[in-house]
């Protein structure tokens, strides 16, 4: 019986593949026109990233308040901070731009200074009703000052919801349909009439408009992730393609390259769409890392057929020969690349799911479209000239590999010291790290949008939803008077708190019914006493408009209330002591056995899903490791040789974590990444290295020192050539204009970096050191698995 992955094995599928050309083409030709198809089903996500389980508390506490209140995220905003704003033409114009927006199918209501009305008295029918401030339009300036004079100073229930009375800044809230804010009906809304009319509004009033909120920061963001998929495929194919050239000097096999991995960025696409994945901003990455990860497997094949045939001049024999030598060492690689990523599919997190199982599923398929594209394409084309395999006698690397081998030999109590020394220096700079739980920090800060949410925070305190959720567990046990005092009380801290924004709930329209009842006496905005509550409530059930005023902050059984505010971009332990403060005055005020009150709101809601990914990284990053160990002890069978092999691999991780600490980078959701990504690719060159020293071995009758140099020269140029490659192709997501991917290229560029010199330098040195423990026949016996045959590999120009 035939054993998986030994030499046969793989002359078996050399046989295979080359026999049947044509076949294995036109099927290729056919499963990428099928996943074409399936682009149709790739949709761009229309909310944020919900980085919890659906299971978790928080999201259970999140989805019972969206069933009581509806979603919370429809409110867009638009302002104008100007003090040439308050005259006839130009108040008159803001309030034609509400009345537009009206008219859109999309649009739930619009409240403007035209909507605000004042609560009356009304005596002979005792009840209240309501008369607008502006009752047709404006026409002089005597009624602005009047105008202004009662916003400002009369009605305090309106202060700082669409003015602000210190800075006279004028607001205008948008509600969009509940059912529609996370649908493409948003999207349309937002990009085809709220921005013309808003730039047509500027452009005709000479007026800086200011927009924000949760849907239109949503829309514009997911567009920048749209833009910059496009960006990040041509950028990686140009940094790869000429660096790949570089190398080869050869435009036939830089051509062939590309075909492969733009085959392979198209099955990823088609494997999105296949499996009904929105485009998140993480899924967005994954085609332009097929095209990094997939230029080193063509660099392998490719130089190895040029090595072949420069050897014995045999094209035939040459290419079956890169199939079986070659074959099973990519293969290993890829797959300890795909583990790092398919850690995250046993994660509770949707989003990490999905990226895992899409980034897992990628990589694989690039490894196969490789394996069978180059070898069958290179039957069909003439035997390579003179020109194309110059560079397998290049010079130029030399002094590289002479100064490895200088180091290891000479110097290696200064790399365990140099070792040392960053590992010390690395665990100081990871006890400095902060986690961030702010939902826009990794947004474009340049951008529009994110200006205009600075200017919101610094003139209203934030836009960020921030709910509390009062359960008095008896139908109208709301407006019991003692509710509505328990709730002032907490209104009143969140009040005193910088961070957030004036509250808005029931308790705003309790007091705002008292100043109606005293005609509109300032003094009287508070909430009434035990006997005027009576008298308030009643002239309250008499109006005709009590329904529509109370809806948005009490239930229909008027047994839930709602406290809204709206929180500055702050950072997690801002926001957890702000969460711990309101906590522990909730737990003052509502005793529990009358009360039940949930804090909730997409801002907490990330918060805690960043909090959750800070675990779920230990977990993740232990299994890649875990996995990869459990490939090196199928190779080697040896305890010491995997303590050995995971060394240099973990030591670059520390040292990444420690820089983090130090530049003062954050974990967050985009960054967390980083670490089992960076681990399951760099363990390839471990890889690589052993399995030539294994090699070395059995071939210089277990001389410690013979093979251990003999590894390093051999394998010394490609780990160098392929972290090239890795490190400028992941340098490709510095480009972008989110803050997250920034840091993420950079972060994994960094520690592919420190992993080659690790595995150049410190794996060596720890192999020399520990020769008499590892280096042994009954310790390395030959595997199971043929990992690279008698021949070598590493696919590079040697050392001449």
């Amino acid at each position: 019986m035939l054993k998986l992955f030994t030499k046969d094995f793989w002359d078996v599928i050399a046989r295979l593949i080359l026999r049947n050309k044509i076949i294995i083409l036109v099927g290729i030709l056919i499963a990428t026109f099928l996943l074409s198809q399936k682009w149709e089903n790739m949709r761009f996500t229309y909310t944020e990233a919900n980085l919890l389980p659906d299971g978790h508390e928080v999201n259970i506490k999140y989805n019972d308040f969206l069933k009581r209140f509806g979603e919370e995220g429809n409110l867009i905003i638009l302002g104008v901070k100007d003090s040439s704003f308050f005259s006839v033409e130009k108040l008159n114009a803001w309030n034609q731009l509400s009345e537009n927006f009206k008219k859109n199918d999309a649009v739930e209501t619009v409240v403007s200074i035209k909507d605000l009305q004042k609560l009356i008295k009304d005596t002979q029918n005792e009840r209240f009703k309501l008369e607008p401030f502006i009752k047709d339009s404006i026409s002089s300036l005597a009624q602005i000052g009047s105008l202004q004079n009662e916003l400002f100073e009369k009605y305090p229930f309106y202060d700082n919801f669409l003015f602000n009375k210190e800075t006279k800044t004028i607001r205008t809230a948008i509600y969009l349909k509940k059912d529609i804010v996370n649908t493409p009906t948003r999207k349309d809304f937002v990009v085809d009439v709220l921005v013309p009319e808003i730039e047509s509004f500027e452009a005709q009033n000479n007026l800086d408009v200011r927009i924000s909120g949760m849907p239109y920061i949503r829309t514009l963001n997911s567009q920048n992730i749209v833009d910059e998929i496009g960006l990040f495929i041509v950028a990686a194919l140009l940094v790869t393609s000429i660096i790949f050239f570089f190398f080869f000097r050869s435009f036939r096999a830089t051509f062939i390259s590309l075909i492969v991995v733009c085959i392979g960025v198209m099955w990823t696409l088609g494997i999105i769409g296949f499996l009904n994945y929105e485009i998140t901003v993480l899924t967005a990455l994954i085609p332009p890392l097929i095209i990094v990860i997939g230029i080193p497997n063509c660099i392998f094949l490719i130089n190895k057929y040029q090595h072949e045939v420069k050897l014995h001049g045999n094209k035939v024999k040459s290419l079956q020969r890169v199939i079986t030598k070659v074959g099973n060492a990519t293969l290993m690689t890829n797959v300890t690349t795909a583990s790092g990523f398919a850690t995250f599919i046993l994660t509770e997190s949707k989003l990490l799911k999905e990226f895992g199982v899409v980034a897992s599923l990628s990589i694989l398929a690039i490894f196969i479209l490789c394996l069978l594209i180059i070898p069958i394409i290179y039957t069909f084309l003439p035997f390579p000239k003179d020109r194309h395999l110059e560079h397998l006698n290049k010079r130029w690397i030399g002094g590289f590999v002479d100064w490895m081998e200088r180091m290891v030999k000479q110097r290696r109590i200064t790399i365990y010291i140099t070792s040392v020394i960053l590992l010390v220096a690395s665990i100081i700079g990871i006890y400095q790290i902060k986690i961030s739980g702010s939902l826009i920090e990794d947004m474009p800060q340049e951008s529009d949008f994110v200006n205009d949410i600075r200017f919101f925070e610094d003139e209203f305190n934030g836009i960020m939803p921030l709910e509390i959720m009062v359960d008095t567990k008896r139908k109208k046990g709301v407006m019991k008077l003692s509710t509505l005092k328990r709730m002032d009380e907490l209104e009143d801290l969140i009040i005193e708190t910088p961070e957030l924004s004036k509250p808005i709930s029931v308790v705003s329209l309790v007091k705002y019914s008292k100043q109606a009842y005293y005609n509109g006496n300032t003094k009287y905005y508070q909430l009434p006493t035990s006997q005027e509550n009576s008298f308030i409530l009643s002239y309250a059930k008499n109006s005709s408009s009590n329904v529509d005023l109370l809806k948005n902050f009490v239930d229909s059984t008027g047994q839930y209330a709602r406290i809204t505010t709206f929180m500055k971009d702050i950072g997690t332990d801002k926001m957890e002591r702000i969460e711990e403060n309101i906590r522990t005055e909730i737990n003052k005020v509502f005793p529990k056995e009358k009360y039940d009150v949930t804090m909730t709101g997409k801002a907490l809601v990330f918060q805690k899903g960043t909090k959750y990914l800070v675990k779920n990284l230990a977990i993740s990053l232990s299994l890649a490791i875990l996995l990869i160990a459990l490939f090196m002890a199928y190779m080697f069978r040896s305890t010491r040789m995997i303590i050995v092999s995971l060394i240099p691999n973990l030591l670059p991780l520390l040292v990444t974590a420690g820089l983090m600490g130090y530049l003062g980078v954050p974990i967050k959701p985009s960054t967390i990444l980083v670490f089992s990504i960076a681990f399951g690719i760099s363990v390839d060159d471990t890889i690589h290295f052993l399995a030539k020293y294994r090699q070395e071995l059995q071939a210089n009758k277990w001389k410690i020192k013979v093979s251990v140099y003999g590894a390093l020269r051999e394998t010394g140029v490609s780990m160098f050539y392929t972290s090239i490659v890795l490190f400028f192709g992941f340098s490709v997501f510095t480009i972008s204009s989110f803050g997250g991917t920034v840091a993420l290229g950079a972060l994994v560029s960094a520690t592919l970096l420190f992993a080659m010199l690790s595995n150049l330098l410190l794996l060596p040195s720890l192999l020399l050191s520990l020769e008499r423990n590892i280096a042994n026949k009954q310790v390395l016996r030959e595997p199971s698995i043929n990992i690279i045959p008698e021949e070598d590999i590493n696919d590079f120009p040697e050392k001449q």
